[in-house]
This record gives structure tokens, sequence and C-alpha cells, in this order.
């Protein structure tokens, strides 16, 4: 069984972990903690979680691990903290399977990745690769290759784990990891840690690294991450941003606009009582809460609609090979119709998406000025898996309304954190999704960890 929180109210986040390691009475280290993961990770329950475990190098970084802390040593505040990485990040002699039948024949490969190799420095503990939807191509982490991974919420009816980066957020919201490495196109971070009750971060583009991560939108793509508190997210963001942070910034406690319009369409009434909940929460904490209609937010839906989406697009592209040759037949129905839509999209269509999503970036920023966006991350609970598994069509109407709100912010460039607001009246978890202006990552990353400290965001979730 995976270690637990020392007052038993869950698994073991970072912080929990690095206070075990540090008191030789504890009876855990590194060593202990990452072989109760690997066994974890390897019941049946969570079969279809992981596509690739590492045994052999998770006992060796942990024994290393082990020793530095014996030596008084330990790297910071990641050494020894098992991690699970979304199987898109090349992991030296493993396979990168994007999730696609048709890529598990292919090549080991040789490097890791360059946000593994950061976290490796930082002494983190590979696990494994976990599983997605194919090629990163969905919001609702089906994968009939390599099985589902099981969302730990549902009450007897399977629900949708969310996706892409479901196997990620499964590997979290089930214990066998207190966090997860996954990446987010239009909303792939941010919606499975919606749907599992856990903090999900969609950064700026360019703030962590992209080499050795196969892509889907070369435009879109981000690395993310997935955890259980702000302050595991912040740590994680240290690690991998490599860079020289802004200490000072998101002193003060900014305006919070709350977008009327179409990003309030569809939404469920569990979902919008919670949310209403958590702005008052935020209102209690010293935030300001206005609501108004946002220019940039509708114009982003509107040419989107009407153009198609910059992700199809792309997608297409770097998989037109694929879908004119013989191994079509082995993708994933529901992804290939996905994939063939953005051949529809014309060349035009294309480069206007991308000429006026810079001006509404800039646009957006200006009308903004130092406020943030607040909104329900997915404007419905986990939907029940079977209707989605046997009806294409329900498949591709739940999986647009599903990425609706975090395809719009991933258009606009905006960072973003999806954040645990409660349950509904089945027990699935509802979340807000708070965002920034495109690089303000400092100042959203600041904004939470001050809600968190404030008590106004528990750091397991709101809802506990």
């Amino acid at each position: 069984m995976a270690p637990t929180c020392p007052d038993g109210t869950g698994p073991a986040g970072i912080r929990d972990l690095l206070c075990a390691y540090r008191d030789p009475g504890s009876g855990l280290d590194p060593v202990v903690v990452t072989e109760a993961a690997l066994a974890r990770a390897a019941e049946p329950a969570l079969a279809a979680t992981f596509i690739t475990l590492t045994p052999e190098r998770a006992l060796t970084a942990a024994r290393d691990s082990a020793r530095r802390y014996r030596d008084g040593r330990p790297r910071g505040p990641l050494d020894g903290i098992p991690v699970s990485w979304k199987d898109l990040f090349d992991v030296a002699g493993t396979v990168t399977t994007a999730g696609a039948a048709l890529r598990a024949g292919a090549a080991p490969a040789d490097r890791d990745s360059d946000c593994v190799v950061r976290l490796d420095a930082a002494g983190t503990v590979c696990i494994g690769k976990t599983n997605l939807s194919e090629f990163a191509f969905s919001g609702l982490g089906l994968n009939p290759h390599f099985g589902t991974p099981p969302n730990p919420h549902a009450r007897g009816t399977p629900v949708a784990p969310g996706g892409s980066s479901s196997g990620a957020a499964v590997s979290v919201a089930a214990g066998v990891v207190p966090c997860a490495v996954g990446t987010d196109t239009s909303g792939s971070v941010r919606v499975p840690a919606a749907f599992n009750g856990l903090i999900g971060f969609r950064p700026s583009r360019g703030r962590y690294p992209g080499g050795g991560v196969f892509p889907l939108s070369r435009t879109l793509d981000r690395v993310g991450t997935i955890a259980r508190s702000v302050a595991d997210i912040i740590a994680l963001d240290h690690a991998l941003y490599g860079g020289v942070r802004e200490t000072g910034a998101g002193t003060g406690r900014p305006d919070v606009v709350v977008p009327e319009g179409i990003m309030t369409d569809g939404m469920a009434p569990a979902v919008a009582a919670n949310l209403e909940a958590a702005l008052r929460r935020m209102e209690r904490a010293g935030h300001r809460i206005v609501r108004r209609r946002v220019a940039a937010v509708e114009t982003a839906h509107t040419l989107m609609r009407e153009h198609g989406t910059i992700v199809a697009a792309e997608a297409y592209r770097l998989h037109r090979a694929i879908l004119d040759g013989p191994d079509a037949g082995r993708l994933d129905p529901r992804i290939r119709a996905r994939l063939d839509a953005g051949a529809d999209i014309p060349a035009d269509s294309y480069v206007h998406l991308l000429t006026e999503r810079e001006g509404l970036i800039r646009h957006l920023a200006a009308d903004l000025d130092s406020a943030m966006l607040a909104c329900a991350t997915v404007v419905h609970t986990a939907p029940p898996r079977a209707p989605l598994e046997r009806d294409a069509e329900a498949f591709a109407r739940v999986n647009a309304l599903t990425l609706r709100n975090t395809m719009i912010g991933s258009y606009l460039d905006l960072p973003g954190v999806a954040l645990p607001t409660g349950t509904d009246a089945d027990g699935l978890p509802t979340s807000l999704l708070l965002s920034a202006p495109a690089g303000d990552d400092e100042r959203l990353l600041a904004a939470i960890r001050a809600l968190e400290r404030a008590g106004a965001m528990p750091g397991t979730g709101w809802f506990r």
C-alpha cells in the first residue's frame, strides 16, 4: 500500500514524504516509498494506468537518494520523490508509444527528454510512463489499445478519467505517486486533474523545455504537472523552469474576472454551485470578483467555430503519412476521425487562426491588466464511459464540450491552474480554472499559493 499522510487522510504528498525522509523514526525512506509505489502501480485494478514501469531505474535512483539523506545532503525538495511520466516523454531505454499500438514496436529512446533530465537532477524517482489518449488527441482519456485508466472517484459505473493525460492523473489520484508530469495542448492536464479532484498546471509558452516530447501541435503543446497541493505544483515548477524567478511577483490580491458568455454555457448545477462557493472563498481571502464579458474569450471561440482549430490542423499535418498509409486502420477510430477532420481546415484558415491569435493574446493582456480569469475547468463532471465507448457521435459531442473552456485558454496562451472545488451528488469532482495573461505564471502561482496558505484552499483540495 502506498504511504499515507501522517493524519491518515489520504496518499502522501511531497511535503509529507520529505518530513518522513528526514525523520529516522518514520520508517520511510526513498527505497521503501519507491517499492510501495511500484507495487501499487502493478495492482490489477490499476493495470491500464501505466504503459511501462521502470523498476530498475526507480530503485537505483531511490537508493542513491536514500544515501544522500543518510549523508545529510539531499538535493532539495524533490529528492526521493516518486514521479510518473506521460508516455509522450522519452525515457532512456523505454519505447515512447504516445498511446498508439502502432508505436509499441518502435525503438527505445536513447536519451531522456529535457524535462526528465531536469527532474532527475532534482533527485526524483521515475516510476514509469503513464497511459493516455492515442497521440494525446482527446479530452476524455479512453484508449482501446492499452485500456482506459480507472477514475477512482467512480461509484459503481465507470466514468472517464479525462485526457489526454489520463494515466498521469489516475497515478496521483490512486496514490501511486504524489505528482505526475503530462502535457497539455487543449486541456490535457487541466481536464484530467479536474475529473480526478487534483491540481493541474499548464504554463505559458516556453516556460518548460519541450525537447524529447512526442508532439501533437507545435504551436499549442505544453508540458504540465499534476499534484495534490499548490505547494507541490510550485516545487515541480522550480525544478522544471530552471530560470531566474521573479521573487517579488504576486504580491497583493489581484482582481478575478469571471467571463460571462460562452464559458458558462451548459454548466451542470453542481459545477455552478461549487464554482460560486469557491469564488466566495476567494472573495473572503481578499480578491475582488468582477463578472463581465471578455471580448478576447468570445472572439477566440468564434474563430475556432468558424475556422477550425490550430491543434486539428497541425495534428493532421503531423500524422498525415499514417492516415494515408496501411497503418491507418490500427488507429483508435475516434482519434482517426479527429485527425481526418484536420484535413478540412484550409491553409488560409490555419494562417488566419495563427495571425489573429497573437493579436488576441496582446488584447487580453491589456484588457485584464493585473487581473486573472476564473471559470469552470469543465462545465460537467466526468461522464460515464460506456456511452462514449459505443457511440462515436456521443464521444465527439462530449469531447468538444469537455475541452471547450480549456481550449480557449490554450488558444490565448493563458497559464492556467485547475483547482478542485467540491463534488457532485455522485461524489464526482468539480473544478475551477484560474488563469492569468500569457507570461504571467509567477503571479498566478503566487496567488494560488496565497490562497492555500490562507486556508481558502486546503493542500489536498478545497473539498477535503
